[in-house]
C-alpha cells in the first residue's frame, strides 16, 4: 500500500529541515513522497540551493503524512491564509501531522498545537505557548498523531522516529544503517547549555532578523488572549 508523504516546501526554507527526513522517508517501502507548494516554481532555500516543488496544493492527494520544515521562510506562512487551509485540510485526514524545526510555529498558526506537546527549534522554543502549545525540550516529541523535531539536524531523527511508526522498528535501524547515520560531532555546541554564553550570543545575533519580524507576527495574531 502506498503511503503519500507530504513536504511543504516555499521560499526560504531551512533545506536540511526538508532533505534530513526526506531521505529517512524515502526509503520506507511504499512510501511516496511529494514537495508540496502553492506553484511548480522552484523555490530557493536560505543557503540558496533550489528546490522544485513536484506537486501543488491544489493537485496534492490526501496524505498519511504531512510535514511542515522550517526557515526563515516561515514568517510569511504564519499569515499565509492558503497554506494555513491546506494544512488543515490536510491534517484532518493525515495519519501523522509532522514539524522539523520552526516548522512547528506554522502548525501553531493553523491551530493544530492547541493543547498539544510539541518542540521546536531552541531560538524559538519559547513562541509555542503562544500557539496553545505545551512546549517540550526534546529532540523528537510525540503527542498522538502530531510529531515534531528539534531544529534543523533533530530533522533526521524525527525521520527514524516515523519510519519506525510508518513500517517498524527494524526497517527504521536498517534505514540508519544505511545511512551511516552515527553522529560524532567535533564540538559539543549543539545546545546553548552545551554551546556556552559567547557562542549562544553569536548564535542569536545571527537569528536576530528573523526572530524580531517572527515576534511581531505572533503578537499581530495573538493581541489578546495570547493564544491563536
Amino acid at each position: 500500500m502506498t503511503i503519500e508523504i507530504g513536504f511543504l516546501v516555499f521560499p526560504q526554507v531551512q533545506q536540511l529541515d526538508l532533505t534530513g527526513p526526506y531521505e529517512v522517508l524515502a526509503m520506507v517501502p511504499g512510501a511516496r513522497v511529494h514537495l508540496v507548494a502553492k506553484t511548480l516554481a522552484p523555490v530557493a532555500s536560505t543557503t540558496g540551493l533550489v528546490l522544485t516543488p513536484t506537486i501543488t496544493f491544489t493537485a496534492c492527494p490526501a496524505l498519511d503524512v504531512i510535514c511542515v520544515p522550517g526557515g526563515s521562510g516561515v514568517n510569511p506562512l504564519l499569515e499565509d491564509a492558503e497554506t494555513l487551509d491546506f494544512l488543515r485540510r490536510q491534517a484532518a485526514g493525515a495519519r501523522y501531522v509532522t514539524s522539523v524545526c520552526t516548522g512547528a510555529l506554522v502548525l501553531g498558526a493553523a491551530g493544530l498545537l492547541r493543547g498539544r506537546r510539541a518542540t521546536t527549534h531552541w531560538a524559538a522554543h519559547d513562541l509555542l505557548a503562544a500557539f496553545g502549545a505545551v512546549p517540550v525540550q526534546e529532540r523528537v516529541v510525540r503527542d498522538g498523531n502530531l510529531i515534531t523535531g528539534g531544529g534543523v539536524t533533530a530533522g533526521i531523527d524525527f525521520g527514524l522516529t516515523l519510519a519506525a511508526e510508518l513500517a517498524d522498528e527494524a526497517t527504521a535501524r536498517t534505514i540508519q544503517l544505511q545511512q551511516e547515520y552515527a553522529p560524532t560531532p567535533p564540538f559539543s555546541a549543539g545546545r546553548p547549555d552545551t554551546a556556552g554564553p559567547a557562542i549562544t550570543a553569536a548564535a542569536r545575533e545571527r537569528l536576530s532578523a528573523a526572530r524580531r519580524e517572527r515576534e511581531a507576527i505572533v503578537a499581530r495574531l495573538t493581541p489578546s488572549t495570547g493564544e491563536a
